[in-house]
């Protein structure tokens, strides 16, 4: 029974694992899966042999058909090149004051594609620069982020503050901001201010000259830009900066200006325009031996260091831009024309009755501001007659007449030193019929520059040389110094007419329209000009160009000036020698004094000096200069000693040692004298002696017959 149980078991557990091995042994395809593997096998190798061909072949394009690019490409975003500035050439007066110069400065740059926050950034920024408003902080995540806003292309390079001092340069480095960059840079900076901007000109952020000398001699004064390196790491991180090139320093320059006679002329212009409620003023003091300008004034004027914010007809330097009808200045080339080619002496007499004269082809008369009836041509000059200059510029002729204007460089460009200078407004001998010719004649319709105007005038005091004017003395490069030599343009008048042009100029300050200008202790030769200023349709009834030339001392000339005021209202009666006169006076003065230059009328005895340094008996060294035998010899025979063009002090000097009193009226060198020359000495008695600045023709010492 057991044993047919056990059987039974044993037939069912072979039919069950029979009945499980069955449907293994029928499967139709038992290495299927083998081949399903292979096949994959060889597609993931085949595309693993094409990727890496592929690779190979993109690394082997790369680093050989394309390596410069890649390199060049790597260069770029591990170097960047910024460039420095250069500094600019220092500018000096003729005794080696700065007038301009080149300071450190910083400026805050950006990669914008290096920024990482630059909201962040912007407010880090902005504290520094002490302006956290909204709107800079807007304005600067703007410029900070990697794409234009505006355009949608990318940035790699902005400004963010040009020519800030160090100290904040150094606070924006201290920040360590990704892409913000701190590189050195200079501004120019202009230490006396406004002293002389017109003519200095100013410097734009890029440091290129924009106005002025600065911008004439920019090539000389600029230098040659550097280069900066920048090296960053993978990150972008800057690791150093290197000078790949150093920036070359421009050519210094020396300028004939004395900063302080430009101190002198700017401040007493400036004061002479407001003291006379005027548009504008010019003045210009030049050497007249050499046409070196010592200074050059315009006001209005502006401040170089912040020069954005002023008119552009403030920064205009007017003395060499400004073109104005001369007026009555003018008819000193009239005069030297007259006297050179011998049409008429000083002591010619012209009829200038009734006050006025018609001339064909104008509706206007032509009249004096007084009434005169005859006049020597000297004092047609000395009294400014419109009539008797008339007269005289008839009878020079239009053809002669021209001949001078253009001498005496009117018409023509005379410096080299200035940008934007004018001609004027010159008509040739063709174009001048008879009523031209009479406007010529007193100053009108013509047009000069203060410039030609000083040069013009110099050339009277030197003898009759016109210079050209100058204000570059020399360059200076490498430590080398380059002077500019001086230039001798022709010759105007002779020697013989500039000294009868000279001393008629003495009368129109002693006893003519100057006497304004009158300076004491020197003689003053000058002319003054008064113009109505030229309008549309015709000329102003109230708007005037009033004007004084000048130089002193007379027979020795240091210096001339050029005084020009631009419609001068309210005060007194627009005149040159109410307006510009005493203008020309006060610079006159003072620049003799800063000069060193003594005293022409009475000037004080010197001190003389021992070899051994002992003093000599100063009083009786003078007297023995002063007071020779030949003045003295007179009043040993009872006579009275003829004193004319002694000066004051020797006049009574000698009154004394015959003793006789004195009694003076006047000042300068004595012209006539009470009693007579020659006359009966009468001891204890007194004498009377008329002064005058402008000394006799003849010297002192014996007795008249």
């Amino acid at each position: 029974m057991a044993e047919e149980q056990g059987s039974s078991r044993f037939r069912i557990a072979w039919r069950g694992m029979t009945q499980h091995v069955v449907p293994r042994e029928t499967s139709p395809a038992p290495l299927e899966w083998r081949a399903t593997v292979r096949s994959r096998l060889l597609v993931f190798a085949s595309a693993f042999v094409l990727w890496t061909i592929g690779i190979e072949a993109r690394l082997l394009y790369l680093q050989v058909w394309e390596h410069q690019d890649m390199v060049t490409r790597a260069d770029d975003q591990q170097h960047s090149t910024i460039p420095t500035p250069p500094q600019r050439g220092v500018i000096y007066d003729r005794y080696g004051a700065v007038l301009a110069v080149s300071v450190d400065a910083d400026t805050i740059s950006a990669d914008p594609s290096e920024v990482k926050d630059p909201e962040k950034a912007a407010r880090l920024l902005c504290k520094v620069f002490e302006d956290c408003s909204a709107a800079s902080i807007k304005k600067l995540v703007a410029e900070l982020r990697p794409r234009n806003t505006a355009t949608g292309r990318p940035v790699r390079h902005t400004y963010i503050a040009r020519k800030v001092s160090p100290g904040v340069g150094r606070r924006v480095a201290a920040l360590k901001l990704p892409g913000i960059i701190v590189s050195p840079e200079s501004r120019r900076y202009y230490p006396n201010l406004m002293l002389g901007a017109n003519f200095l000109g100013y410097v734009g952020t890029d440091n290129e000259g924009l106005g002025g000398l600065e911008a004439k001699f920019d090539d000389r004064i600029q230098g040659r830009e550097g280069r900066l390196l920048i090296h960053r790491d993978g990150l972008k991180n800057v690791m150093a900066m290197r000078e790949e090139q150093p920036a070359t320093a421009g050519d210094s320059i020396e300028l004939t200006i004395d900063q302080t006679l430009q101190h002198i002329a700017d401040r007493e212009l400036r004061a002479g325009v407001k003291e006379f409620n005027a548009q504008a003023g010019m003045a210009i003091v030049m050497d007249p031996s050499s046409g070196e300008i010592l200074a050059l004034s315009n006001y209005p004027t502006y401040n170089p260091n912040a020069f954005s914010g002023s008119a552009p007809l403030d920064r205009a330097n007017r003395a060499v831009q400004h073109i104005y009808e001369p007026g009555s200045t003018f008819k000193l080339v009239t005069a030297a024309a007259a006297i050179e080619e011998r049409v008429l002496r000083p002591t010619d007499m012209i009829n200038c009755a009734p006050g006025y004269i018609r001339v064909p082809g104008r509706s206007r008369l032509i009249s004096d501001v007084h009434p005169y009836d005859m006049l020597s041509f000297e004092d047609v000059i000395v009294k400014s007659s419109n009539v008797g200059a008339v007269k005289a510029g008839q009878q020079i002729g239009a053809e002669r007449l021209s001949i001078y204007v253009n001498r005496f460089g009117f018409g023509e460009v005379l410096s080299p030193d200035f940008s934007g200078q004018t001609r004027g407004i010159v008509f040739p001998a063709s174009k001048l019929d008879i009523s031209s010719l009479a406007s010529v004649s007193m100053g009108y319709q013509i047009g000069v520059t203060p410039i030609q105007m000083a040069s013009a005038i110099s050339s009277i005091a030197n003898g009759g040389t016109l210079y050209q004017p100058r204000m570059v003395r020399a360059f200076i490069s490498n430590g080398r110094r380059e002077a500019v030599s001086t230039k001798a343009v022709r010759r105007t008048v002779s020697p013989e007419t500039a000294a009868v042009l000279t001393r008629i100029m003495e009368g129109v300050v002693e006893r003519g329209t100057a006497k304004s200008a009158q300076l004491d202790g020197y003689t003053v030769a000058g002319k003054t000009g008064t113009a109505r200023k030229a309008i549309p349709g015709g000329y102003s009834d109230t708007d005037y160009n009033v004007s004084f030339v000048g130089f002193a001392p007379s027979r020795k000339p240091a210096i001339a000036v050029v005084v020009v005021i631009d419609s001068p209202h309210g005060k007194v009666t627009a005149y040159g020698g109410t307006v510009a006169a005493p203008i020309f006076k006060r610079i006159a003065e003072a620049s003799l004094r800063h000069l060193g230059i003594a005293p022409t009328i009475d000037p004080p005895p010197p001190v003389l000096v021992a070899r051994d340094g002992g003093v000599i008996d100063r009083i009786q060294a003078v007297r023995a200069t002063l007071m020779p035998d030949q003045i003295l010899a007179p009043a040993r025979l009872g006579l009275m000693p003829d004193l004319r063009g002694l000066s004051a002090r020797a006049a009574v000097q000698t009154l004394t040692r015959i003793g006789l009193g004195a009694q003076l009226e006047g000042n300068g060198f004595v012209v006539s004298q009470s009693p007579e020359p020659g006359s009966e000495l009468v001891p204890g008695g007194s004498a009377s002696l008329t002064l005058s600045r402008r000394p006799p023709e003849r010297p002192a010492g014996g007795v008249q017959q």
